[in-house]
This record gives structure tokens, sequence and C-alpha cells, in this order.
């Protein structure tokens, strides 16, 4: 019902958003003296912010055309080299280019689109051939699909790195640095010739005994049982996941905006500012950076709930309690793959040294083999988007595989 209550209160308010979609337009339009007054442009910023508090936000495309190698201008061609019920693996092929130095790029099942590494894809394309792990919204997989536990993303991952065969490196990006971690290990226990050649894990909870955030203590606070009760909803009917229980991205979307949210409502005062200044290019900013961040999808409630007593409750990885398939998992068979981790100096997510832990549990792997970066000035995000990103841990990525490939 409460799922169902959030969908009748949105379905309300797009009724608004019309409304004010169109007195907008009718007051912007450049063949309005009024919109270029101070007024017109101050009701003209109070209006589209009316917009987009009303707004569904949907997930956006990759939309990544080309990219730049060597000075000259490749085309990139975006498509689903293979699909699962709840992933689709997406290849930006480059026309007239080798497949090598193949990256798995992980993103996180966490409530955003794989889209929010839009950036990271963009940084790797002119050196590397780029694979991203859509998740879907599982709002939008069919109930009779089953259901998508913890063990379900680890062997989703085993399998799309032996789809891609020989000398892949494997960049995993926040929550599943965790089942990166094990895929590599049961890859390299059995022996695989698909076992990744690099391991780059960025920002993400490996040991969350390691200076824990409000994310960690948070997780610890509250029991199985309440987040069962509070967190967990039913799809309502209208959607093809009809009856499918999940952890809602409009509940995750309030806890990331509650965490920051003087932080958020400054800047969208900000944004006001800047239409009655005219300031198009820090509005266009804010725009693209908000459209994508409030587009979010729903989590399957098994792997959520496992996530948070695996790897939240348990510590079970840094424990030595970790299993797959009801099997322990074992670190310590991962010998020949290169190890990098990377984490943000000012990370209020995942906390300094929860990244760094995997380079202890992989004490076989030579320490030749084994670095790592902790970037100075870089929050959450800014590991593996933004200006730290491409300047300084993108080219420390690309070094790194290159060595190992």
């Amino acid at each position: 019902m409460r799922y169902q209550a959030y969908d009748y209160t949105v379905k309300t308010a797009n009724a608004f958003h019309g409304f004010y979609s169109l007195a907008h337009e009718m007051t912007s339009h450049p063949f309005n003296p009024f919109s270029h007054t101070w007024m017109g442009r101050a009701t003209n910023a109070m209006l589209e912010s009316a917009m987009r508090a009303t707004k569904t936000y949907d997930k956006l495309g990759f939309e990544i055309r080309s990219t730049t190698i060597d000075g000259q201008t490749v085309m990139v061609r975006e498509q689903i080299e293979h699909s699962k019920p709840f992933c689709d693996l997406i290849h930006f092929k480059r026309q007239g280019r080798k497949h090598k130095n193949k990256v798995l790029l992980v993103a996180p099942l966490s409530g955003h689109h794989a889209t929010l590494l839009k950036g990271t894809v963009e940084g790797l394309l002119p050196r590397h051939e780029v694979y991203v792990t859509d998740w879907l919204d599982a709002r939008e997989v069919p109930a009779e699909e089953g259901p998508f536990t913890f063990d379900c993303y680890v062997s989703y991952l085993i399998e799309f790195m032996e789809l891609l065969g020989e000398d892949v490196h494997v960049i995993a990006i926040c929550q599943p640095t965790v089942q990166a971690l094990i895929a590599t290990a049961v890859m390299a226990e059995q022996n695989s010739v698909s076992t990744p050649k690099s391991l780059t894990l960025m920002a993400g909870p490996l040991n969350t005994d390691r200076n824990p955030t409000r994310v960690n203590e948070y997780a610890r606070e509250h029991s199985v049982d309440w987040f069962k009760g509070f967190a967990i909803m039913t799809v309502p009917n209208g959607y093809p996941g009809a009856g499918r229980k999940v952890y809602p991205g409009f509940l995750q979307l309030g806890g990331f905006l509650s965490m920051n949210l003087d932080t958020h409502l400054k800047k969208s005062l900000m944004f006001m500012r800047n239409i009655v200044s005219g300031d198009q290019e820090d509005s266009d900013r804010y725009r693209a950076f908000y459209d994508e961040y409030l587009a979010v999808l729903d989590i399957p409630a098994e792997f959520y709930l496992e996530t948070i007593e695996r790897v939240f409750k348990d510590n079970a990885l840094a424990n030595g309690t970790m299993t797959y398939q009801g099997k322990p998992v074992d670190l310590t068979a991962i010998k020949n793959t290169a190890l990098l981790t990377v984490e943000g100096a000012d990370d209020d997510i995942c906390g300094i040294g929860q990244t760094e832990a995997a380079q202890d549990m992989c004490s076989n792997i030579p320490k030749s083999m084994r670095k790592h970066h902790l970037q100075e000035g870089a929050g959450h995000y800014g590991i593996f988007s933004g200006s730290k990103f491409r300047k300084q841990v993108r080219p420390l990525v690309t070094e790194f595989i290159r060595k190992y490939s």
C-alpha cells in the first residue's frame, strides 16, 4: 500500500508538472517582452523549480557517440553484448579499433542507473574497450523471472567475464567491489582462463569496521527485520514487475538527499539565482547533474537485504565468513590478478581504509602486483567522475591496466 500511495502521489504531481511547464513556456518565450525583465526571469526561475519538483525523472541514455583517440575522432556504437533478466551488458564499440584492453566496468546496483558512470565511460574510452553492467529497474522485471540474490549478482559477473574471454580487466565502483572481488576469487580457484588480469576496486565497503561512516552505522543500528518492515515494498499494479518485493528507488533517493540536505538546498537556491542573473552555463550544469541524480531504480528486495546482512552487519569478507553458493570464499586463491584499490580522502559514504582492506585480504597476490591510491580532495563521486577522475585517477587506472595486459 505504501508504494501504491507513492505512485498516486507521483501521478498527481505529474498533473501539476504539466501546468507549470505550460506556464514556464509562455513566460520564458523569447517573443514575450516580460521574459527579458528581472521579474520575468525571477518568475521563470520559480516556475522551472516547480517543474523540476513535480517531474518524474526517467533513466537517461549514455548518448556517447564518439571519442578522441590520438587526436582523431572515432565513432562509438552502443550495443547490448549480452542480456540477462536483471542486467544488460553494454558494449561501447569503437569503430575500426581492435578489441584489446577490455574493461568490464561494474556499476552499482544501489538506486542510481549505470548512466551515472557516463563520465567514467567517457574517460576510459580513448584507451580501452569498455563494457558496462546496466542493471534494470526491478519493477520492470516480471515476477516470474524469480528472485535476484547476492549470489546472483556474483554469478552475473562471472558469466560476463567468461563471455568476454581472456585479457579482461575489471573496474568495480562502490557497492559491487564486494561482488567483483568474490567473483575473481571464485574464478581463480577454478583456474578459469577468464579470471581478470587486473582488478580495480574503487570506494567500496570491503571492511566496514574501518572508519565507519553514517551509512555503516545506520545499517548496524537497525536489524534486518527492521529493514524488511520499513524499506521493503511491493510493486503495485501497472508495472511489469507487479507483486515483486523491492527496495524502492525513491526511498534510497530520500536517503541520499537527507545525508547532505543543506548542500542540495543551497544548490537549488543557487540554480534559481543563476537563472535570474542569466548564467546559462552553471544552470545547465545543475540541470545535467540532477536529471541524472534524481533518476532512480528499484532494487530486488532479496539482494538488498542480503547486502545489508553480509556486507554491513556481518562484515563477512573481512571476517572470512563470506560464502558463494554455500561454499566459503577463499580470497587467497587470487594469485595472478593485479590489484588496484582507490579511495577518496573526503568520501563520506565509504570510509578511508574500507577499500584498501582488500590489499591485506588478497595476501597471495605478489606485493609488486598490488597498489593503493588515496585521492586527495575527492569525495565519493569524485573518485569516478569529474576533474579529479579525469586528471588523476583515470590516468593511474589506465597505466595499471596496461602494465598487466
